[in-house]
Formats: structure tokens, C-alpha cells, sequence
């Protein structure tokens, strides 16, 4: 894989450190190690790099040390051993001497009298090695290497190319170093030799203690000259690996939305979860102050991770985890060949929600909270029974209703049909109240909706009077009137609607618009289940199991949840089934890991990766940060050219 080494060690100038087997070796280096051959390496340099990769470890991230290890001969341990000096020569060398060493050492291509170039052409040797000679400050030692089949490929096998990408980006390499344009001085040489051709750059600043380095300016400099080197093979690179992602993604997302789905649709029974779910509740009895991970004592976390990990047992979730945690392996293995491990669910952090809803479903628990599990409820409280209507109704309604016909022709019905109601006809008052609610064929004005449902209301029809009541107690601020809502509710009620019996009797569960009444709600839920209303005779049951509003009675609970089974309704059913297993304990016990898997069915939704329709290149930018601070110091990967990103395509630094 194409890659570019930075190095970037310094020299403490005013004062230098001896290491004299390292000088010894440097002085008699060029005719003594450097033999071009394959044969195995001295015992003297087997020595050496030994001594280098216990005092140096860094050096062993060259890719000369690669090379060494995989092909040890003698060719490749000179490589190693003189780039692990160099990029160690502080200890061995002054900066002096190190700059008239990667100039003139012997493989240093020579633009005139020697091989230093820097910003201006013909560069001074003599005056940069006295400049430095004066200097007191730190002076930066950048190793750029490239292996060979790259830099002959790309063209970086001479000084020229490397003079030129040096100067285009001078600036930038000061401003990582925290240096300002015009304080920066630089010189550099390159070196033809071995598998590794390699650019020396010295760099300092004129204003000794100016400069600074740090890992995100080696990175900096790293993806600044990766940029341009790789340019157009990264771009062409991206292109082909960019299709196959989306490709996997608009799969794994399909997958994932599918699986969440089925969590957010299912009935879980999970007996373990819910033991550990009672245990973390009665916990909670103790804690004081806000009850969410973050805040929790240690034991306490540990009993929520455990619970998380036992929902991940489920084989919905450990299907839809599998397929995120493939997806990003798979996004993963376009810039690090590491193999992964998938951790626990309860330490992935992008999934940390899930631990809240486990401390609040334990505290649903604690509270023994009530709920209704109605969201998919088929509300046919307002239709209106087509065996009421005349035949020119049922002729309207199917035009309007029917989108198939020409839109002129449906807006003419529309007239016709606000000519009826504004004659009277609370039929007429009621399809247009519920179109100006809906939208679709008319614009949506729940002011125009509230006028006609009150006109029909006033006559008496239950199904106006139930929309008018849900319409008032809805969160719409220009029709919002919980006391007009809750009174044309009972009016509906009280006509026989069961849908407005069971609103009703939820709201006085709830307490939010009402004062809460618990035996007020069991009155409207008989009625409504007397009515037969599946979910009114759900709740009912859940009444009787829990004895609140009524007489705690299982045999009557079971009565209801197994009249509601019959119409289909499935968490009746399941409540069914454990009363038939035993005594089934608090409802918000037997739906804690129900009530949990959906939640998890919902957080993992938010995570599916999003569809990619636009044309262009697309990094996640969720990996961007973390994959520049642990990849580009380490060698050059795919990823290493991009710096910036829009939805259009891949914008190069």
C-alpha cells in the first residue's frame, strides 16, 4: 500500500550529546555499510539494530525496519541503520555538521556544488552551516520518505520534484510548526538510495523558542505534502471505493431499518432482563438527584451495562448489532487493515442511549407506571358509517377521497361539499372539518376544521364531536382548549362513541388535562370494552392485574386480556399467556424488556447510516476526526488526502 513516512525529530542546538559508538559509526558509515547486495546482514549491523530499536523504539515505525525484518540482508539493514541515526542525530551530531552532512554525504543529489536547496535557488551552504552555527533555538529534522515503486511512479525520484512540492507548501509547513511565513527558514537535500528515497528538511524559526511542534502538526505536515503527492491517484482511489460503500451501506441500511423495525414492533419476553430490570429498580429507590448513566454510582452502571448485554442476547438484536458493527468494518478497512473485535453492546459508545431508556423503564418499574402500547391503534372514532349517508355523500367522498380522478373534478366536489355545510348538514360540516384538518385536497386549517366540527358537533353526531375533542386537546396552539376538549370527549362518549370512552380514559390515567382519577378511567374503559374496543378491554385488564381504579382481580384481568386476544390484539395476547404460565407480576415488569426492545428498535434506526443519493465522494464524519489523529502519524493511508468534505464530493486539503 502507497505510503508516506514523516519523521520529524530536533535538534537542541547550544550544547550537544555524545553518544560515540553512533559517531564512530556515522563517520566510517559511507564506506564500510553501504554494499549493495543480498547477502545476509553483518553480525556488526545485527548488533547495531538491535542497540537502535532498544534505545530508539520509534525507529522501528520506518519503513526501512519493515523492510529489514521481512528481507534482512545487508542492503536493507544500511537503509535502516542510517535513517535510524538520522532521525536520532541530535544525540550524536551538532546541527552544524548535520547539515553539511545530508548535503554532501555521498547518494545526495547534487543541484550544483552540492545537494541543499531551500526557498531561493543556488543555496549557501556555508551561510546556512554558520547561520546554525549561531543559532540557540530548536531546529527541526524532517525525514519524507516514500517507498521506491511509489516515489518512480509519481514522479518524486529527484530533488527538482521534491524542491518544487517543498516551496508550494512552505507556508503550510510553518504554520504547523506555529511559525509565522516570514519567520521561517528551511533547508533541505534529497537522497536516491536504497527502497526508501528520503528528503532531509531542516526547519527553524529566525526567533529562537518561537517554534513548536506537536503530533497534530506532524500530522499537519503529513496530510499537506500526502495531498499533493497522491493527488490524482487518491482521487481516481476514492471514486472506485466510494461506489462499493454506498453500494454496502444502501444494503446495510435496508437491513438495519428492517430489523429495527421488527424491535419496534415486537413483543419481547426475556425473563432474565426483566429480573435485572426489578433489581435496578428497587436500586433506584436510593438514589438521590438525577437518575441517568452519567450520574449513577459504579454499581449501579454496572447493573444497567449487564442489563444491556442481556437484551443483546436477543437474537433481533444481535442481528441488527452485527450488520452496524459489519458496516463499519467494512468502512473501516478503507484506511487501516487492523482487524476488529466487536465489543459489547454496553461499551459501544454509539449507542449509549440505550442505557438511559434501561434506567427508565426501571424506573417505569419502580413507579409502576401505567402504559398503553396504542400507538399502532386503527382510530376510527370520527368515520362516519356510510349506511348513515345518502348515496350523494357516498359519491362525494369517493371522488374526494380517490386521487385518480382530475383534480378540477375533485375540487368541484370540495364546492359542492362546503355549499352542503354551509346549508346545515352536519354530514357535509364533518367532511369538511376533517378535510381541513387532514390536508391533502385542501390546504390545512385547523381554524376552518374547529368551525365546521363545532357546527356538526352542535347536532348531536358523535363522530364530530370526537374529532372536535381530539382536535382542542391537540399541541396546535391555534385551536389548543383542553377544556373544551375534555367536554365535547364526554359529549361523544356519551353518545356511544368508544373511542372517546377510551381517549377519556386514558386521560384520567394520565392526569395531564384532568385531575388523575383512576376508577373514573376503569368506568370509560368498561364502557369502551363493553363496546368491544380491543384496547379499551387491554387496559381494563391491566386495571384488574394491578388493582388500581378497581378491584385487584386476576380472573377478571384474564377475562379482558383474553377478549382483546381474540380481536388480535397482541400484547393482550401476551399478557394472556403469562397469567396462563403463573402469577405474572406488575404489568410494567411483564413489558420492561418490551418497552425496552422498542426503544432499542428506535435508537438503532437513528443509527443506520444514511442513504447517500448525492453524486461525489463521501467520508464519514464521524470517523474523519478519529481517523486522522490514530492513522496519518503512523503511515500513509487511504484516507490521509482528505481534509475537508461536502455532501457534493471530497474537497482536497
Amino acid at each position: 500500500m502507497a505510503r508516506l513516512i514523516v519523521k520529524s525529530p530536533y535538534i537542541k542546538c547550544g550544547g550537544g550529546r555524545g553518544a560515540g559508538g553512533y559517531m564512530k559509526y556515522i563517520a566510517t558509515r559511507e564506506r564500510v555499510e553501504i554494499i549493495p547486495d543480498d547477502r545476509l546482514p553483518t553480525r556488526k549491523q545485527e548488533q547495531l539494530i538491535t542497540k537502535l530499536a532498544k534505545d530508539f523504539p520509534s525507529v522501528k515505525e520506518l519503513l526501512e525496519y519493515e523492510d529489514y525484518t521481512q528481507h534482512p540482508t545487508k542492503a536493507s539493514a544500511s537503509s535502516f541503520i542510517t535513517l535510524a541515526l538520522e532521525e536520532n542525530w541530535s544525540q550524536v551530531q551538532s546541527s552544524e555538521g548535520y547539515a553539511r552532512y545530508i548535503a554532501t554525504r555521498p547518494r545526495a543529489e547534487r543541484l550544483g556544488d552540492h545537494g541543499l536547496f531551500g526557498d531561493k535557488d543556488g543555496a549557501d551552504l556555508d551561510k546556512a552551516m554558520s547561520e546554525l552555527g549561531h543559532y540557540a533555538g530548536n531546529v527541526w529534522t524532517h525525514i519524507i520518505s516514500l517507498h521506491r515503486v511509489d516515489a518512480t511512479r509519481l514522479g518524486y525520484d529527484n530533488a527538482q520534484a521534491w524542491r518544487s512540492l517543498l516551496r508550494t507548501h512552505r507556508n503550510d509547513i510553518a504554520a504547523a510548526m506555529n511559525i509565522p511565513p516570514q519567520d521561517f527558514r528551511w533547508y533541505a537535500a534529497f537522497h536516491d538510495e536504497g527502497e526508501h528515497p528520503h528528503v532531509h528538511m531542516m526547519a527553524w524559526s529566525v526567533k529562537p523558542g518561537q517554534a513548536y511542534l506537536s503530533r497534530d502538526g506532524i500530522r499537519q505536515i503529513k496530510s499537506t505534502l500526502t495531498n499533493q503527492i497522491f493527488k490524482q491517484e487518491m482521487l481516481h482511489l476514492y471514486e472506485q471505493k466510494s461506489e462499493s460503500r454506498d453500494e454496502l451501506m444502501r444494503e446495510t441500511r435496508k437491513a438495519m431499518l428492517e430489523l429495527s423495525r421488527q424491535m419496534s414492533e415486537s413483543v419481547c419476553e426475556q425473563p432474565e432482563a426483566e429480573r435485572m430490570i426489578l433489581n435496578l429498580a428497587q436500586s433506584l429507590e436510593d438514589v438521590k438527584g438525577k437518575k441517568s448513566y452519567g450520574y449513577l454510582p459504579k454499581p449501579l452502571k454496572q447493573q444497567v451495562d449487564e442489563i444491556v448485554n442481556q437484551m443483546e442476547h436477543l437474537p433481533v438484536v444481535d442481528r441488527c448489532y452485527q450488520k452496524w458493527w459489519e458496516l463499519q468494518c467494512k468502512v473501516n478497512d478503507y484506511y487501516s487493515e487492523k482487524e476488529r473485535q466487536r465489543p459489547p453492546l454496553s461499551e459501544q459508545k454509539e449507542f449509549r442511549a440505550i442505557k438511559n431508556a434501561v434506567i427508565q423503564e426501571a424506573e417505569h418499574v419502580r413507579l409502576n407506571h401505567i402504559s398503553f402500547e396504542d400507538r399502532d391503534m386503527e382510530d376510527n372514532g370520527d368515520w362516519l358509517d356510510e349506511r348513515m349517508l345518502t348515496w350523494t355523500y357516498r359519491e362525494l367522498w369517493r371522488i374526494i377521497e380517490n386521487e385518480a380522478f382530475p383534480l378540477e373534478e375533485r375540487d368541484e366536489v370540495a364546492e359542492r361539499l362546503e355549499l352542503l355545510a354551509e346549508m346545515g348538514d352536519p354530514y357535509a360540516q364533518t367532511f369538511l372539518g376533517q378535510l381541513y384538518r387532514d390536508g391533502g385536497l385542501l390546504i390545512p386549517d385547523v381554524e376552518k376544521a374547529r368551525h365546521w366540527l363545532e357546527q356538526a358537533a352542535e347536532y348531536e353526531l358523535p363522530q364530530a364531536q370526537y374529532a372536535l375533542g381530539k382536535l382542542l386537546l391537540s399541541d396546535d396552539p391555534d385551536v389548543h382548549d383542553p377544556g373544551e376538549g375534555i367536554r365535547w370527549l364526554n359529549a361523544a362518549a356519551q353518545n356511544g362513541n368508544d373511542y372517546a370512552a377510551y381517549a377519556l380514559g386514558k386521560e384520567y390515567l394520565r392526569g395531564e388535562h384532568v385531575l388523575k382519577n383512576a376508577g373514573r378511567a376503569a368506568e370509560y374503559f368498561r364502557q369502551a370494552a363493553e363496546a368491544q374496543n380491543p384496547w379499551a378491554q387491554y387496559l381494563l385488564g391491566k386495571l384488574y392485574l394491578m388493582g388500581e381504579g378497581v378491584g385487584q382481580d386476576q380472573n377478571i384481568a384474564y377475562g379482558w386480556f383474553r377478549a382483546a386476544a381474540i380481536q388480535g390484539h397482541t400484547y393482550a395476547q401476551f399478557f394472556k399467556e403469562r397469567m396462563e404460565q403463573g402469577p405474572p407480576g406488575p404489568p410494567s415488569l411483564i413489558l420492561s424488556a418490551t418497552q425496552l426492545l422498542h426503544h432499542m428498535g428506535n435508537i438503532f434506526r437513528d443509527n443506520v447510516p444514511e442513504d447517500s443519493t448525492s453524486t461525489g465522494i463521501h467520508i464519514d464524519h464521524k470517523r474523519l476526526q478519529a481517523l486522522q489523529e490514530k492513522r496519518m502519524a503512523l503511515g500513509h493511508k487511504q484516507d490521509d488526502h482528505v481534509e475537508a468534505q461536502n455532501m457534493g464530493g471530497m474537497t482536497m486539503g
